[in-house]
């Protein structure tokens, strides 16, 4: 895609999920800070700020686990491991108190299955929800462009499936 492609793309994926319920009725929102080939989510943090949600962003702590990190509009932004940019300074937040997050992926299929980066953070850092089938939050929804769409994605047993994925 070009860059014009994909920020028209990623205005329409921010607006369906903005206008989506599970914006509405969350409080506390985890969305990644975006690169230059991912979905932009700039738009879901500004209209959280508007809307006085709390938003947070993941970090990778000194263990190498994935953590959720407040985002304010003063927070200080950094490059990190995989060229991440990441809130630095900020309290964290336990995965389960947060209502959505929003995930970054690089393919899915129709059964809500993803494909991340290849390191797992995602799956090890929300492995709790596999564990208890009545878990409800954070739910866990995917934004991608269509063209990240697959048939089918092979499941590994640590795989944790999205709760919706929102596309252009």
């Amino acid at each position: 895609m070009s860059s014009s492609e994909r920020e028209i793309a990623s205005e329409i994926i921010c607006r369906r999920f903005l206008r989506s319920s599970l914006f509405f009725s969350a409080k506390r929102i985890g969305v990644y800070l975006s690169t230059w080939d991912e979905v932009d989510t700039d738009e879901i943090i500004l209209r959280g700020w508007r809307a006085k949600k709390e938003i947070f962003a993941p970090v990778i702590d000194d263990r190498n686990r994935l953590q959720f990190c407040s985002l304010r509009p003063e927070s200080r932004i950094e490059t990190r491991s995989f060229g991440i940019f990441e809130p630095v300074n900020e309290p964290r937040i336990d995965a389960r108190q947060l209502d959505v997050v929003v995930t970054p992926l690089v393919a899915f299929d129709n059964n809500r299955h993803r494909v991340g980066m290849g390191s797992g953070y995602y799956d090890r850092c929300f492995r709790f929800q596999s564990r208890f089938r009545g878990w409800k939050k954070p739910k866990l929804v995917g934004v991608a462009f269509t063209c990240q769409q697959v048939e089918e994605i092979a499941l590994n047993r640590w795989d944790i499936p999205l709760y919706s994925v929102f596309t252009d």
